[in-house]
């Protein structure tokens, strides 16, 4: 569970500099940056859920990841 996070975590931060790349090449003028903006808070979205569903099915425990 612990490496999947870390993926998402990963995954996140490349939209993200994805998305200030593409507003720094577009000058804003495209919707490229939004795009990828919208992709990174789906993920996060993701991410979020993916842990409470972990934890309510028990592949996390009170504990927490270690």
């Amino acid at each position: 569970m612990r490496i999947v996070a870390l993926l998402f975590i990963v995954v996140i931060l490349a939209s993200l500099a994805s998305a200030l790349y593409y507003l720094i090449k577009d000058k804003g003028q495209s919707d490229r940056a939004v795009r990828m903006l919208t992709v990174r808070v789906g993920f996060s979205l993701a991410l979020f859920l993916l842990l409470m569903g972990g934890y309510y099915f028990g592949f996390i425990p009170q504990t927490g990841l270690r």
